[in-house]
C-alpha cells in the first residue's frame, strides 16, 4: 500500500518539484539529478513522511540541502576561482529577451544567493527558516539576498524616466 502511495505521490509532485529543482540548481541537468536523488532520499523515509504529512516540504528542503551539499563539494574539488561574466551584454534587450536575460542573470548568482532567492520568493520562508534549512545566521540570510538583488539590479537595463518617481 506505502508503494502505491509514493508511486501516486511521484506521478502527481513531479511537474512542480521538477520547477523547483530548475529554480534552485538553474541548470536542466542538474535539476534532473537533484530531483531524482530527492525521490530516492524520500522512497527510504515514505513511511515516516506519511506520518509528519508534509513530504512535498520534505522534497523541498532536501533538494536545497543537496543542492548546497553538491555545491561545497564542488568548490573543494575545483579549488579555483571561476572567471567572472558580465551580467548584461552591451546594448538594449527587448521584451521578448527580458525572461531569458533575467534567467542568465539567477543562473549566474552564486548557489546560496539562487537559493536564498528561491526560499524566500518561491516559498515564502522567512529569514530564519531559510537560516535553519541552509545552516547559516538570519543576518546571513539578509545579506545573501541583498547581494543577490544587488546583482540582479545592476544587470537590469535602465529606461528613460525609470529614475523618476511617480506623483501620487
Amino acid at each position: 500500500m506505502e508503494a502505491d502511495e509514493f508511486e501516486m505521490f511521484v506521478r502527481q509532485s513531479t511537474p512542480a518539484l521538477r520547477r523547483y529543482a530548475r529554480a534552485v540548481a538553474a541548470d536542466f541537468d542538474q535539476a534532473e539529478d537533484l530531483l531524482q536523488e530527492t525521490y530516492v532520499r524520500m522512497a527510504g523515509a515514505w513511511h515516516r513522511l506519511l506520518v509528519e504529512g508534509n513530504p512535498i516540504g520534505y522534497a523541498k528542503t532536501v533538494m536545497v540541502r543537496l543542492h548546497i551539499s553538491w555545491m561545497r563539494t564542488l568548490v573543494r574539488r575545483a579549488r579555483i576561482v571561476a572567471p567572472v561574466r558580465p551580467l548584461v551584454a552591451d546594448g538594449g534587450l527587448g521584451r521578448v529577451d527580458d525572461h531569458d536575460q533575467l534567467r542568465r542573470m539567477l543562473a549566474d548568482l552564486p548557489p546560496l544567493q539562487r537559493v536564498v532567492l528561491v526560499l524566500s520568493y518561491l516559498d515564502d520562508m522567512t529569514d530564519e527558516a531559510i537560516a535553519e534549512a541552509i545552516g547559516r545566521r538570519p543576518a546571513t540570510v539578509r545579506s545573501l539576498r541583498h547581494r543577490a538583488l544587488g546583482a540582479i539590479r545592476a544587470g537590469l537595463p535602465t529606461h528613460a524616466g525609470a529614475d523618476r518617481k511617480v506623483a501620487g
